[in-house]
């Protein structure tokens, strides 16, 4: 039996509306280890997005390499297979490689390459063992793949989704090979950074891959021969094809969308190539995102009313103190609004870190996502109707002569045509 922890979309260094998360990061990772102690699994996958940018802070990666350092400490002999997800610089994240794989510890960044430029799918096949030394798994350690990262289908209506289900095809090929020659038994686990077609992406955090959601792809690109998919990029948990591709989800809540999501790792059982169960072992939540009103929105009368009659801790640390929305109903600018409610969150244990002003119209109706506009549109968009449209879309009206007559000035000072 071999047992493995899948996560992903860690997103170390996330700055949450000017606040960073390293408490609750610090939170997740300590209670993590605890798990790693708890239920000794064989290996941990990682299925890219370490961190929120490609250009991590010290105090971040700082927060990365203790933990791995610590994983090896809660749990000797723990086997880690790290991709890079999109909002990783590969390159970075698999420089200090060679020190890593001393520790057990296999990271890809980037899709390898042999001397002659062509892709090397066995570099990125790494094989686990079990407890008894022998090799029970083998691990597709696939990062987040660019248009340049994938084989080159010319003929194909869409080449990069050919080119990825071609790169899966040519790895899970290669990884069959093996284990008919060193393992019989073992399982094949394809790890994935990708938009699943069908999947529940998260309001507000998840960067889209590309324009127009030709990004997704479906399971016709993960043979059969794949016993499990360990996929990252969205960050609810969910699955498909049956349970046998997976998402982990973020271990904490990235957006005030994902307030409502119970985050977890996976813990995934295998005997030889079968799945034998998978199970979910809940993130404890270190600090709360809470939303006044809960659904809906309240005018600025009403949600000073809310917020006086709110309970709210008034003795806990600033960076354990929740994470606050007020979602405002209005048919104007509120000016003076965020001074009201700051001043009556003054004694009250909690952050004010948005106020989201919805219309009437977006209240009564289900917003319509628009279209998104192609170059020749781009091109011929004016800053003021820019103005105009997001003020309807906010107000539900028009913005009065006074305040275009403000934003000409401002353009006409900044230089630009209006």
């Amino acid at each position: 039996m071999l047992q493995i922890f899948h996560t992903a979309d860690w997103h170390l260094g996330q700055t949450f509306h000017h606040h960073d998360r390293l408490f609750e990061h610090q939170q997740f990772l300590n209670w993590l280890l605890e798990q790693l102690q708890q239920h000794q699994p064989d290996a941990l996958i990682f299925a890219g997005d370490v961190f929120d940018t490609i250009n991590p802070s010290a105090a971040s990666q700082k927060q990365y390499f203790r933990f791995l350092a610590d994983a090896q400490q809660a749990r000797p002999g723990l086997q880690m297979v790290i991709t890079a997800g999109n909002h990783d610089a590969g390159s970075r994240l698999e420089a200090p490689r060679e020190l890593l794989e001393a520790f057990q510890i296999r990271v890809v960044g980037t899709v390898p390459r042999n001397s002659d430029g062509q892709i090397d799918v066995d570099q990125l096949i790494v094989p686990l063992q079990d407890s008894n030394g022998r090799i029970a798994a083998y691990i597709l350690a696939v990062p987040f793949l660019r248009p340049a990262d994938v084989p080159r289908i010319t003929d194909a209506v869409d080449p990069w989704l050919a080119g990825i289900r071609e790169l899966y095809c040519q790895t899970t090929q290669q990884a069959v090979q093996r284990r008919e020659r060193e393992a019989p038994d073992a399982a094949i686990v394809a790890m994935g950074h990708c938009h699943f077609s069908g999947g529940d992406e998260s309001p507000d955090s998840e960067r889209r891959l590309i324009i127009g959601g030709s990004e997704c792809i479906g399971s016709e690109a993960f043979p059969t021969d794949l016993s499990y998919v360990a996929l990252g990029h969205l960050h609810r948990v969910q699955q498909f094809d049956g349970g046998r591709v997976r998402y982990s989800g973020s271990p904490i809540p990235l957006s005030f969308s994902e307030r409502t999501y119970q985050h977890q790792i996976l813990q995934l059982f295998l005997n030889g190539a079968v799945v034998e169960r998978t199970e979910s072992l809940l993130v404890p939540r270190s600090v709360p995102l809470l939303t006044i009103p809960e659904q809906g929105a309240a005018t600025a009368d009403d949600l000073l009313d809310l917020l006086r009659q709110t309970d709210l801790p008034t003795s806990v640390p600033h960076d354990q103190q929740p994470f606050l929305e007020l979602r405002l109903l209005q048919d104007g600018p509120s000016p003076g609004f965020r001074k009201q409610a700051e001043e009556l969150l003054q004694d009250k244990g909690a952050r004010l870190v948005s106020i989201k002003p919805i219309s009437q119209r977006t209240q009564n109706n289900s917003p319509t996502q628009p279209e998104e506009p192609t170059g020749d549109l781009l091109a011929a968009i004016q800053p003021e109707d820019v103005f105009r449209s997001h003020w309807k879309e906010q107000y539900d009206g028009e913005p009065d002569h006074a305040v275009i007559q403000v934003l000409r000035e401002i353009l006409h000072e900044e230089g630009v045509q209006s």
